[in-house]
């Protein structure tokens, strides 16, 4: 990529997945991960870099296509005009009118004293982008935008849909492709979900999505059961049309054939039109019986549209203009603590019932200890809750100025809620955790998962379908107990046949005999990977050795630095885990035990090295591999108890530290010179 420095090409393609998984989640699975307001900051940050970079604005790049993927059981429709996304306004205040306007005037060289620009303003729909292919009059066609070149053809879904007209009113042309929103009203929304509620179904999240979801149906059947409904807004291909002069002309021109136009279109004039109609629009967007995100600027001349042209994915002729999050306040009831399958504990906000966006909010994530801080959240507190991008609930903030004497701090429990073990957060992490894997219920089912993977005990069969039979059956609670299954037990289970159950039987027998090191891995100890697992195995020989060992025991294996002696130590602490350890030995889990493993002494015997920068002749790995040939250690951090630091060109905050504690320094001349030393064996 030339001259672009590596921090901006690592963080454009960072910003690219962040924006090719939220297109996939959004376009793909009608399921948004990200907020539109996540989702258009780092969309203008990557076009940012581009801009400043352009060796970075590649032809796969999310900034030059648009987001969506035809998804495979659907045939690819190629739109013979590309279906283009609009561009979005940067912010939600009036300053983004003006600055459409103002660019718009400087690319058409208006001096001060020309006429206000005529715009035709729209809204913004929350529903599906469909184009609609009629030939002669009758429609043959619809198709999702895709990526904007290639869609998905949905024509049976859509015909099922009584607001798009199966034949064009009047005398249509040979060939008209009409572009338009298909969405779902709110009052329809809630009269599904009360029918889903009914019959005991799930419950849909909004209208966008059920909306996507209904059309993307493999049996039109279904998408018939929906109360989808259109809105017709542009052309793309057509043949024998005559295209009127302006927007405002063409919208009229569209509901004339009998495609349903939304009315609140209007013609305005200037930065002052755009600003009025936004604003005008945005008060009384609750009155309207469908969701909108904002709205849509059009420079009114279709001839002017052609003469400013299009950028690689959008028309500079139009902006779309968004409202800001809708937000709402309620009261902070309590903060419970919910335990994830990894151990992470979450705190989540229990609301007084707000209705925000469409959507009666109860519950909120916070997302840890520091970040209820950071808003200064107290439980019984006036709090704003906010639905970004009309999907994602957020508390915001806090109103101080309400809140009541008796209001309280949360505190993160030190105590697991679902196990009773001890909760710890490691040193530089904002995450607290369990510590009771073997035993906690919440993460019984990953730690069984671990327990029974191929480098761990390798229990062939026991996989996630399985295990989630035997925990919610109330069958299986510890890894132990899995040596208790019977042969009738496991046959009895849906889907699992005598030979598949013998199979599974035989598989949890022969993991009976494993060695030290794949046994310590199995026990799912937070950060122990096999590397390490394999050096603790080594280094103490016997598993009653590594539990007695203290933090300082642990810190002189191989890799072993600070947090993971930690963890290590705070793992086998836990009477829970103990527990659990001694029933698998007692379920008749067994392995060989030998002496400690020492290595030969050598020049760095007893010593600490941390490795930073770049060497000028050595990798990373050869500097590892130097220093442990000779009885070092690397260290991934700096302390007190670091003996050098190795520095190289570019080195990061360890130099830093390292200097600050008063750690001796040394280049790669320095390490090699220290190897080499002879050693004092008297």
């Amino acid at each position: 990529m030339g001259t672009v420095p590596a921090r901006a090409q690592r963080r454009a393609l960072d910003l690219r997945a962040q924006i090719v998984e939220a297109n996939e989640c959004y376009y793909g699975a009608d399921a948004p991960a990200l907020t539109d307001a996540e989702y258009d900051t780092l969309f203008r940050e990557l076009e940012t870099l581009e801009a400043e970079f352009p060796a970075l604005r590649t032809p796969d790049s999310p900034t030059q296509r648009v987001g969506g993927k035809r998804a495979a059981p659907f045939a690819p429709v190629v739109h013979a005009v590309p279906m283009l996304s609009i561009q979005t306004a940067a912010d939600t205040t009036a300053d983004a009118a003006a600055e459409f306007d103002a660019r718009i005037r400087r690319e058409l060289k208006l001096g001060s004293e020309a006429a206000p620009v005529a715009y035709c303003a729209e809204l913004k729909f929350d529903g599906l982008a469909m184009s609609l292919r009629y030939v002669n009059g009758a429609l043959t066609v619809a198709a999702t935008r895709g990526d904007g070149a290639t869609g998905e053809d949905v024509t049976a879904n859509v015909r099922t849909i009584p607001a798009v007209p199966g034949r064009l009113r009047g005398t249509p042309p040979p060939v008209l492709e009409v572009r338009g929103e298909i969405y779902m009203t709110r009052a329809d929304f809630a009269a599904l979900n009360e029918r889903q509620a009914a019959a005991g179904a799930r419950l849909f999240i909004n209208p966008r999505n059920t909306a996507a979801g209904a059309v993307r149906q493999l049996d039109p059947a279904i998408t018939a059961q929906r109360p989808l409904h259109f809105f017709a807004y542009g052309v793309g291909e057509s043949e024998g049309f005559a295209l009127p002069a302006t927007q405002g002309a063409l919208l009229e021109a569209l509901a004339a054939l009998g495609l349903p136009v939304n009315h609140d279109w209007r013609i305005v004039y200037g930065t002052t039109g755009l600003a009025q109609f936004y604003a005008a629009v945005e008060a009384r967007r609750h009155d309207l019986p469908f969701d909108i995100d904002g709205v849509v600027y059009k420079v009114d001349d279709l001839a002017i549209q052609s003469e400013l042209g299009y950028r690689t994915r959008e028309p500079r002729w139009a902006l779309a203009h968004k409202f800001p999050p809708e937000e709402m306040p309620t009261r902070l009831l309590a903060i419970d603590v919910q335990v994830g399958r990894t151990g992470a504990l979450t705190p989540v906000a229990r609301l007084e019932p707000v209705f925000v966006g469409g959507t009666t909010i109860t519950n909120v994530t916070l997302h840890n200890e520091d970040e209820i801080a950071r808003r200064d959240l107290r439980i019984g507190d006036t709090v704003i809750v906010r639905r970004a991008g009309d999907v994602i609930p957020q508390v915001v903030r806090a109103l101080p100025e309400r809140r009541p004497p008796d209001a309280r701090r949360f505190v993160m429990p030190a105590t697991c809620p679902e196990c009773g073990s001890a909760v710890v957060r490691l040193p530089g992490e904002v995450i607290a955790r369990c510590t009771g894997g073997l035993v906690c219920p919440a993460q019984r089912k990953q730690a069984l998962l671990h327990f029974g993977s191929r480098r761990a005990l390798d229990i062939e069969g026991l996989g996630d379908r399985l295990v989630e039979q035997l925990v919610d059956g109330g069958i299986v609670r510890t890894p132990a107990d899995l040596y208790r299954l019977g042969l009738a037990q496991l046959a009895a289970l849906e889907r699992m046949a005598d030979k598949s159950a013998g199979n599974v039987v035989a598989a949890i027998e022969r993991s009976k005999s494993t060695t030290l090191e794949r046994f310590i891995y199995a026990l799912g100890i937070r950060h122990v990977g096999e590397a390490t697992a394999r050096d603790l195995a080594r280094h103490f020989g016997t598993l009653d050795a590594l539990m007695a060992a203290t933090e300082d025991d642990l810190f002189a294996v191989a890799d072993v630095g600070p947090v993971l002696a930690a963890s290590i130590a705070r793992f086998f602490a836990e009477p829970h885990n103990r527990e659990g350890v001694e029933q698998l030995r007692a379920a008749g889990v067994h392995w060989e035990e030998s002496a400690p493993h020492r290595a030969p002494p050598g020049a760095l015997d007893d010593l600490t090295l941390v490795l930073t920068g770049t060497l000028p002749t050595l990798s990373r790995d050869e500097a590892k591999a130097l220093i442990e040939e000779a009885g070092g250690k690397v260290a991934g951090t700096v302390s007190k108890k670091t003996s050098y630091v190795v520095a190289g060109a570019d080195p990061g905050s360890k130099l830093v530290k390292a200097q600050a504690l008063g750690v001796a320094v040394l280049d790669e001349a320095g390490l090699r010179e220290l190897v080499a030393r002879p050693l004092d064996l008297a």
